[in-house]
């Protein structure tokens, strides 16, 4: 089975912290590719990583011909890494997969054995996620505020770990955005897909590099990227306290006229000054990000910037 390209299949994986990891990220793959095809391709993506990821990928590159290495000049983010592997991945089907072996290469066969009933992605559902209740919290919390404010549907079990056909992998590269987030991406192209339970492995080696204010930028970067609703939300809260202040205004006017007006209270207008400056600092904010995205966007910088390659 081979592509237009000569590869089949490729299979990436962003690397960060992955210095003890990739020997075992590409045995395990290797032995469950090998009986799909001979023909195929690791791509793994160090996203300047502090320890010694590259050096390993270096140095698996230099036995492994099938092992193809890409080195980011910084730490750019996962998902700029998988758009860097996608850019250069030549196979008509398309793996994505962490390097932390919890997306488990011995889940492979059975997601690519859906490709077969014609569909264009195979999204892996883990079911029973291995991972401590405090990222199980945040991952939850992510997607529910996420899906809320871009008007989808989010499911906390579907990341990165899927199989996807040459065309999707094109449709989503052609989209432009300068925030990339590739669940989203992968789920707003469309086409034909199906999701497969698959099983959760437990942490290899270290802890999650996604704290709690890395969690929080990716999902306020990603709401503005993917949605207008917080400019919406600032208008209907605008609106809100335009009527509640025509209806007080309206009040304290009708108490004038009937000769009941009494001398206003201190109290009642520094909490009012305070309230209404809270709120047109907030609503600025929330425009000021979405211009400071558009900015950004005009600057046409590259999303990513390659250091080094192995095999490519």
């Amino acid at each position: 089975m081979a592509s237009v390209n000569g590869i089949y299949l490729s299979i990436i994986s962003p690397v960060y912290y992955g210095e003890k990891l990739v020997d075992k990220l590409v045995s395990e793959i290797e032995k469950n590719v090998i009986p799909i095809t001979d023909n195929y391709e690791i791509i793994l993506v160090e996203d300047h990583s502090p320890d010694k990821s590259w050096e390993a990928i270096h140095t698996i590159c230099s036995k492994n011909p099938n092992v193809k290495g890409i080195k980011l000049s910084r730490n750019f983010g996962q998902h700029y890494a998988i758009t860097a592997g996608l850019e250069h991945a030549r196979g008509e089907w398309i793996i994505v997969m962490d390097c932390d072996l919890q997306d488990r290469p011995d889940q492979i066969p059975k997601l690519f054995e859906k490709t077969k009933e014609g569909y264009d992605l195979i999204l892996a559902r883990r079911t029973v996620r291995m991972d401590s209740p405090l990222k199980k919290l945040s991952s939850v919390l992510f997607y529910k505020l996420f899906g809320y404010l871009t008007d989808t549907e989010q499911d906390p079990t579907i990341a990165n770990f899927g199989v996807y056909r040459r065309n999707v992998i094109e449709a989503i590269l052609s989209m432009k955005d300068h925030i990339r987030y590739f669940p989203t991406m992968s789920q707003w192209v469309g086409f034909n897909k199906a999701y497969i339970d698959v099983e959760h492995g437990e942490r290899e080696e270290g802890t999650s590099t996604y704290s709690w204010k890395r969690l929080i930028k990716l999902a306020i970067n990603n709401i503005i990227a993917f949605s207008l609703k917080p400019l919406r939300i600032t208008v209907q809260i605008g609106l809100t306290i335009s009527i509640i202040s025509a209806v007080m205004g309206i009040f304290y006017l009708l108490r004038y006229l009937l000769g009941h007006t009494t001398v206003s209270g201190f109290t009642s207008l520094i909490i009012s000054v305070w309230f209404l400056a809270g709120i047109i600092i907030f609503i600025l904010g929330i425009i000021g990000m979405y211009l400071g995205k558009v900015f950004e966007k005009v600057k046409d910088r590259p999303i990513y910037i390659i250091e080094n390659k192995v095999n490519l």
